[in-house]
């Protein structure tokens, strides 16, 4: 069995949404969410979401990958059967790590998830 995605694969990825949100084509999930994930980092989703992404696919490496192997599917209507790829980045403008989902499909970016990284806690 192959154990992916694989650094390349992640590598290619990032690739395509930064190409993909120089470009424009971002496209939102859950805007209503995401727009409240905006005010709890302290950025306007009408003013600041390009850059913002921009900033962050530029920091995000295949070491930031954090999730599925493989990548679980969406169930999303627009995105349905795409794979989602999750990233944690250290980010210095949200003073903290930050949570990023997206999935591609063609040329577009799709953002599932843009918030302060939310740990899951182990039950003792």
């Amino acid at each position: 069995m192959i154990n992916r995605p694989s650094n390349k694969e992640l590598y290619n990825k990032l690739r395509l949404a930064r190409q993909a949100v120089d470009a424009g084509r971002i496209a939102l999930i859950n805007p209503l969410a995401l727009a409240a994930d905006a005010i709890e980092l302290d950025y306007s989703i009408e003013l600041g979401l390009n850059t913002v992404l921009d900033e962050l696919l530029r920091q995000t490496t295949p070491a930031h990958y954090a999730g599925s192997k493989p990548p679980l599917k969406s169930y999303e209507g627009d995105i349905q059967g795409l794979e989602l790829f999750a990233f944690v980045v250290e980010s210095s403008r949200f003073n903290g790590r930050v949570y990023l989902k997206f999935a591609l499909a063609g040329e577009m970016f799709w953002l599932v998830s843009l918030h302060k990284d939310r740990p899951i806690k182990e039950e003792p």
